[in-house]
């Protein structure tokens, strides 16, 4: 018996790339929906492809049927940038990014699909007093464009949900991890100008490895309805400041750099994942990035 249909929108993605392939892992047939097909090679395993569009009124139905779960990890927004990514043209940035989630949703729901889940973002609490814990029960107050249309998608699909279909949103934290083939991972950038000499300005911030964030999805996805349906759940690992990843990158590369001060640790808001881990969510800690560094560094 073949196993699951799913649907990942912007799997070619950092973060789409590790949940096509946590699905693949899990014999799911997965179906990548994007402007373009992935380059052959790029998963571990075949997958198809399906052309889609965030433009609300060019999605359809049809693409949805026959299929068991949607992942919308798909996101239009300037180069390099989430928060003002929507440049010189929030409009568009609005009606691709929350009129075309909400069409594909629908859509989804529609075709028959059983569970969609949302990407969605930290961004959506806005800003909060220094060394707050974000928690899923609290109140959000984005205050960026990227954090309002976030949060308008994620009550749009809980809206959605009823007994044959949930809705499930994962607010992520900053993600890192190996990128596919052909792209630069997250911080490619900084060690550059750390190995090259060059200042680095302190800084600390949350990170989750790709990895677990897919593991995050097929929890959500496998879980019992109830559990899930019309939920969010964060999903952020450790609290990083740079001053400790360069002294892992040194030693990895055997050098003796000047590393950059420590930032301010009791400024940052992390977020509580104890309703993720509640489902059987193990994140791997900073453990998990040392076994990274040398495949960022190769």
């Amino acid at each position: 018996m073949s196993g699951p249909t799913s649907i990942v929108s912007g799997g070619t993605g950092l973060v789409g790339r590790f949940i096509v392939e946590a699905l693949l892992e899990a014999g799911h047939k997965v179906c990548v929906m994007g402007r373009k097909p992935p380059a052959d090679g790029f998963f571990s395993k075949s997958v198809d492809f399906l052309p889609g569009t965030l433009e609300p009124p060019l999605v359809r139905t049809a693409a949805f049927e026959g299929a068991d779960f949607f992942i919308h990890a798909a996101f239009a927004h300037e180069p390099g940038k989430y928060r003002g990514g929507e440049g010189n043209d929030p409009e568009r940035f609005r009606r691709l990014n929350l009129e075309g989630s909400a069409a594909l949703f629908d859509a989804a729901r529609t075709a028959g699909v059983k569970r969609a889940v949302f990407l969605s973002t930290r961004a959506v609490y806005g800003p909060r007093a220094d060394g707050v814990m974000l928690d899923e029960a609290d109140a959000c107050r984005p205050d960026t464009l990227y954090g309002e249309v976030k949060l308008a998608a994620e009550n749009g699909l809980a809206g959605l949900s009823n007994e044959s279909f949930a809705g499930i949103s994962l607010r992520v934290t900053g993600v890192y991890g190996p990128a596919g083939p052909g792209q630069a991972h997250k911080w490619a950038g900084l060690f550059e100008d750390f190995l090259e000499g060059r200042p680095v300005a302190p800084r600390v911030a949350t990170e989750v490895h790709g990895r677990d964030v897919a593991a995050a999805v097929m929890l959500v996805l496998d879980a019992p309805m109830q559990a899930v349906s019309a939920q969010t759940f964060n999903v952020s690992d450790i609290a990083l400041d740079r001053h400790d990843l360069l002294a892992l990158v040194a030693r990895e590369s055997g050098l003796n750099l000047p590393l950059p001060e420590y930032a301010d640790a009791g400024k940052v808001n992390a977020m509580r994942t104890e309703r993720l881990q509640a489902l059987g969510w193990k994140p791997g800690g900073y453990e998990l990035l040392e076994r990274t560094l040398p495949a960022l560094l190769s």
